[in-house]
């Protein structure tokens, strides 16, 4: 490229080879030839996150304000079932971030993501930038189709290439500001809106199947009426606190001692039923691989992959997992960080931070629900140790009582996670549909863009 084009490509100079990648250079002459808006001026909020969050103002969560940080906006909307909360009076104090439903919120950390808020209001972390349309932005573009273009390869494209930095990489609020939106029709934008919407209406049917599928458990197990005894004081013989191991008050409360006696009728453990696999990875051969870290799990049963190089393989990277295998994290099992590995991800390589369990007794469906119900979280938080990232063995872990359900309860149970799978599946399907289409009305034309979706929905 010449010097003059560079010159003329904005205010800023840079000469990075990454400014001015094939598929940058391409997608900002499409932007150009149509009619656009630079961010900035149809915006009234575009700000960056809460610079100083403390560790006191987080709350438990749906006890608050949902706090958006950057893993919680890969899917194009808030993911909802990870987000962290804070309190309402560090919500109120930090004013000038809130955002509300429809708004945008865009990674400005690590790397590019964008993502419509889908919850009624909320706060964003210090790794992002929350923006909201002005009155005027309103009625020149969707938020939808916003988020729909900078999800889609020519958006992406872009952002990747305003994306600096030596040791972690970063989006400049000024860069921000000065990005550009294509404006395309309102029966265009307004056709993309309908695709989000259809999408949040299936993201939200999967998670009232999940809990559906969490409370045919509860009461297949007989928990659901479950009155646990939470006396002033109790107290527990010398030889027991000897042969467990144990002094902490928390692990002979009578609540845990009678739920364990519940979920250990049947002399049954997790390793009886789902034993680990422990297949090593060879990161020593040659080629890419798909990884599954902890930050990799929202927190609704599934699992994403990211695609790595070999040589870059984490020190992490420990265990192939299969088709219908259950993953579940280790540390802080608190969180309820389980997942049903897809068939899509057989042979995929999960992190040390995870036990793969190989259903062998169970429906992998139960075993998933079963790992995520909060009481057993809580007997898994109960053997857990150290302090600042606090684990629970695999041999703890598999030595849990395991209570299998009655056949009617396994078959509701399979068949409302299956429902709940198809319904995010269907989700993920909308949303791609909406960024190709984008894809396709910038480079072609809308009119072709308009077939696409019609062929989609045939």
């Amino acid at each position: 490229m010449s010097l003059a084009e560079i010159r003329g490509l904005g205010e800023k100079l840079r000469i990075d080879s990454k400014y001015f990648s094939k598929a940058a250079v391409t997608a900002r002459q499409f932007i150009e030839a149509k009619p656009n808006e630079r961010f900035e001026d149809v915006t009234t909020v575009m700000r960056k996150g809460i610079f100083d969050i403390k560790s006191d103002t987080y709350t438990e969560q749906g006890e608050g304000i949902p706090f958006v940080r950057i893993s919680d906006l890969k899917d194009g909307m808030i993911r909802e079932a990870s987000t962290a909360w804070i309190s309402e009076d560090a919500h109120k104090a930090e004013f000038k971030t809130a955002l509300e439903r429809r708004d945008i919120v865009l990674s400005k950390t690590a790397y590019p993501a964008a993502a419509l808020v889908t919850v009624p209001e909320c706060n964003v972390s210090q790794d992002t930038i929350a923006i909201k349309l002005s009155a005027l932005g309103r009625t020149k573009f969707d938020p939808e189709f916003i988020v729909a273009f900078l999800n889609s390869s020519l958006g992406m494209a872009i952002l990747e290439a305003e994306f600096q930095g030596n040791v972690q990489e970063h989006l400049a609020l000024s860069d921000a500001r000065r990005l550009t939106i294509p404006k395309l029709s309102g029966t265009f934008q307004a056709a993309i809106r309908k695709l989000f919407e259809e999408a949040i209406s299936e993201k939200a049917t999967a998670t009232h199947l999940q809990t559906q599928a969490e409370a045919e458990l509860y009461s297949g197990l007989g928990l659901s009426g479950w009155t646990p005894p939470l006396p002033l004081s109790y107290s527990a013989r010398a030889t027991s606190v000897t042969e467990v191991g144990r002094i902490d008050a928390e692990y002979y409360a009578p609540r845990i001692r009678e739920l364990i006696g519940i979920l250990g009728r049947s002399g049954l453990t997790i390793g009886d039923i789902a034993p680990s696999r422990r297949e090593k990875f060879d990161p020593s051969v040659h080629g890419s691989f798909s990884y599954i870290e902890i930050g990799n799990l929202p927190g609704d049963g599934t699992a994403d992959s990211i695609v790595l190089d070999r040589s870059d393989a984490p020190s992490r990277a420990t265990w192939h997992v299969h088709t219908g295998d259950v993953i579940t994290s280790t540390v802080r099992p608190i969180r309820r960080l389980s997942a049903l590995i897809e068939a899509y991800q057989d042979g995929d390589v999960c992190s040390s931070g995870f036990v793969v369990l190989q259903p062998t007794g169970v429906r992998s469906e139960v075993l998933l629900t079963y790992l995520r119900l909060p009481i057993f979280c809580e007997l898994m938080d109960l053997h857990t140790s150290a302090s600042m990232y606090p684990a629970i063995s695999e041999k703890d872990l598999l030595g849990l009582p395991f209570a299998p359900p009655d056949p009617a309860t396994e078959a509701a149970v399979c068949t409302a996670v299956a429902n709940a799978r198809r319904a995010r599946s269907q989700a993920a399907a909308l949303l791609n549909a909406a960024k190709r289409a984008v894809e396709i009305a910038i480079e072609e034309d809308e009119a072709a863009a308009l077939r696409f979706l019609d062929e989609q929905e045939a």
